[in-house]
């Protein structure tokens, strides 16, 4: 019969620890083998950006024919979709170039995301406003007030027409955020090229396939502007698209910085430089200022959460002693 003591045995203990450290080192060493890895689809759909520019203006310059929508670098909005925009109007009473450069910042390039974001703004409204009175006049009770039901109702819906405003918004911070924490080692990588004896284009191009790992946003973005540095006539549009698209004042300071260096004809690895000590400073300090504002943020919840139970704790011994004194 099986003896629990015999589990404490040093010639069961040992060969049992010794698989489980053997099981542990396999799993460890096999793990990454099998797991896959979506960033190299990624990076190769980020890396047809420059054929892919290169056959739109080719497609433009000839004037023989419409451009096949498959060498497009942008998505083309659905029919129905824009049949309904274009028949609403909405194109000139929802957007602007704000809305468009938004968009842009979001990640979401072309006018496919346009047309679906102008879309969305009619349609949620609507569908809210179904849903919310379906349930206003089917499940609630008979003693609401009809004027009631119609405030909440006409409330969801209107809170319906910012959602796609919120969502944009959410998706820009979320963005800016990868891009904002990976790009003082771009700069650093982007440093080394130049200093190897890289050009630009090449240094942009190295860049992004080595920080794509770290962040796929500031991947693409680099990835663009090396497509746009090999195809527009002036290097300076390209730095400035790469600013506007990305909305973060870091990479617009490095962008300027570049436009200087090339205008007065400095050093692009001294500009590069000078910008990555001041934005890793920039980063240390976005780090101290959010640990300096953790203790007030912590001061609500330690409130709420712990001092009643360290309450309890403390006193609990003492009401059960009273109550056993008062039941004698």
């Amino acid at each position: 019969m099986f003896d629990p003591a015999d589990i404490m045995n040093s010639q069961v203990l040992i060969p049992v620890l010794t698989m489980v450290a053997v099981a542990g080192t396999v799993f460890t060493l096999v793990l990454p083998l099998l797991s896959r890895d979506g960033l190299k689809g990624r990076m190769k759909t980020v890396a047809l950006e420059r054929d892919k520019l290169r056959a739109r203006e080719r497609a433009r310059l000839a004037t023989e024919g419409p451009q096949d929508p498959r060498t497009a670098l942008r998505a083309k909005p659905k029919e129905n979709v824009r049949k309904i925009v274009d028949d609403l109007n909405l194109k000139e009473m929802l957007s602007d170039e704000g809305t468009q450069e938004k968009l842009r910042m979001a990640g979401y390039r072309g006018t496919g995301p346009l047309y679906t974001f102008l879309f969305a703004r009619v349609a949620v409204p609507l569908l809210l406003l179904l849903i919310g009175g379906f349930y206003a006049f089917t499940f609630m009770p008979q003693s609401v007030p009809m004027m009631t039901k119609l405030m909440a109702v006409l409330f969801l819906s209107g809170v319906g027409f910012f959602l796609p405003n919120i969502y944009i918004k959410n998706k820009i911070t979320k963005r800016q955020l990868l891009i904002r924490r990976s790009w003082p080692d771009a700069l650093d990588l982007m440093l080394i090229c130049v200093e190897s004896g890289m050009s630009i284009e090449a240094a942009f191009g190295r860049v992004a396939e080595e920080i794509g790992i770290q962040s796929i946003p500031l991947a693409e973005e680099l990835t663009l502007t090396n497509a746009e540095l090999s195809y527009l006539s002036e290097r300076r549009t390209a730095y400035e698209n790469l600013g506007r698209r990305t909305g973060v004042d870091g990479v617009r300071n490095v962008m300027m910085a570049l436009i200087q260096a090339e205008r007065y004809g400095t050093p692009i690895g001294q500009a590069l430089r000078v910008m990555a000590d001041d934005n890793r400073d920039q980063r240390m300090q976005e780090a101290e200022k959010k640990a300096a504002s953790l203790p007030p943020k912590l001061t609500v919840p330690m409130i709420v959460f712990f001092l009643p139970v360290l309450f309890f704790v403390i006193m609990g011994p003492a009401v059960m002693q009273v109550m056993d004194a008062f039941n004698k």
